[in-house]
């Protein structure tokens, strides 16, 4: 077809759209829906992996978590909760692994009445109190194993841990409830009926999974030997560790698991009586559960384009016939098959194409809506392009049906047809 007659056709095409307006926005209705669902869950699924890669990205780089038994469990069962605790000598013993960089134990204290399970009641300073903050007992190497940058101060170091000093590190929305993050330097906070000097500020931490903010930044960071100060019961502890290189976690997991066994004295047939936790564990569950989403993506997607598919073909075969005789003049005076056949398809795929505009509008606006909730979602042109191209296709595939019935129909008995 010259380029000329394919310009004739499709403004025929869009002609014919424009006299049935009320027709033809009912007919796309369905691809409305498809594409927009396509776009909303699509940009849903997008702003969450950015929540999980941010996420990732503050546990830090190269890091390995070890403990007592599965984060991910539902419940402990009876076994895991016998379990002889890690101590802190396991973290010592792991320093000594090949390509291990840095080790920290761990110790929180866990407040059952608090929501969430951890987290004091509060901590107070300057006549003013912050509720729920975590509070955390580490070693001065814990800011290299997570690479958090302070915002101002220092952290605590070995002297501090050696005589169990009154110091602690603040998160930053901790620092700025109680003096403002610029003034809380050398201030004094009250945890438990102690004092305790402030020495240092964490930097605003990425926004936490899920939207919202980041429990680190409401958090006190205490020398492991203070936090014994403020709770001597708690023992259970955590470890993280930071290896050298990518390439190496394999490995260094297989040397953390014999050592592990070995120290904590399993026997050869029996199965691990502790959990490694990697950031990678954490993407890989993730990649789980973005492939459940696409699924009813794809689900739900393809119900409502097929639906809409179904209703641009049923109202194509009703305009075929109400154009029957528009169709027999045409032949009369020179078209051929391909020329109606090619006018009806291209009816039909705009159809669609308006239809997928429209959903590609609608989706894009809800998902901008969706931006400033704790699902931050964005808008992927990638599936922008994918929605536009299905609901042409959908065009296609259920237009070529009417268009070929067009087509083949007899002039003559068209010409008849009243």
């Amino acid at each position: 077809m010259r380029l000329g007659d394919l310009n004739e056709t499709m403004r025929m095409s869009m002609d014919t759209l424009r006299t049935n307006k009320m027709r033809s926005s009912l007919t796309i209705l369905g691809i409305v829906i498809g594409v927009l669902t396509v776009i909303v869950i699509s940009s849903v699924i997008n702003g969450l992996n950015a929540n999980v890669e941010n996420l990732v990205q503050s546990l830090g780089s190269n890091v390995i978590f070890v403990f007592r038994f599965p984060v991910f469990a539902n419940r402990p069962t009876t076994e895991m909760l016998t379990r002889k605790q890690l101590t802190y000598d396991d973290s010592v013993a792991m320093r000594d692994l090949p390509h291990v960089v840095a080790v920290s134990p761990v110790l929180q204290y866990t407040d059952h009445n608090v929501a969430g399970g951890v987290g004091s009641t509060a901590i107070k300073g300057n006549g003013r109190k912050m509720q729920n903050t975590t509070i955390e007992g580490d070693t001065p190497s814990q800011k290299d194993v997570h690479d958090l940058s302070l915002l101002s101060g220092r952290f605590f170091n070995e002297g501090d841990q050696e005589r169990a000093a009154n110091v602690v590190v603040l998160g930053y929305d901790t620092a700025d409830e109680l003096f403002g993050v610029d003034n809380a330097l050398n201030r004094e906070v009250e945890v438990g009926g102690m004092l305790f000097n402030v020495i240092g500020v964490y930097d605003k931490q990425k926004q936490a999974f899920g939207g919202g903010k980041n429990p680190q930044d409401n958090t006190a960071y205490f020398p492991i030997t203070t936090f014994h100060k403020l709770h001597p019961e708690i023992l259970d502890y955590w470890i993280t560790l930071k290896y050298d290189d990518p390439k190496n976690r394999p490995l260094v997991e297989d040397e953390l698991t014999e050592l592990l066994r070995r120290r904590r004295k399993v026997l050869n047939n029996a199965p691990d009586n502790f959990a490694i936790f990697g950031t990678d564990t954490l993407t890989r569950l993730w990649n789980q559960v973005t492939g459940g989403l696409f699924l009813l993506l794809f689900a739900l997607s393809s119900v409502a384009l097929l639906v809409g598919g179904v209703g641009v073909m049923n109202i194509m075969l009703v305009s075929v016939t109400e154009r029957t005789r528009e169709i027999g003049i045409r032949k009369a005076i020179g078209a051929t098959k391909r020329t109606i056949l090619t006018q009806f398809t291209l009816e039909a795929m705009v159809l669609c194409a308006v239809g997928g505009l429209v959903g590609i509008t609608l989706g894009s606006l809800i998902a901008f809506g969706l931006k400033f909730t704790p699902l931050g979602a964005l808008v992927s042109p990638l599936w922008i392009m994918v929605a536009f191209g299905s609901s042409c296709a959908i065009g296609l595939i259920f237009g070529i049906y009417p268009a070929w019935k067009a087509a083949n129909l007899n002039p003559i008995e068209a010409l008849r047809y009243e």
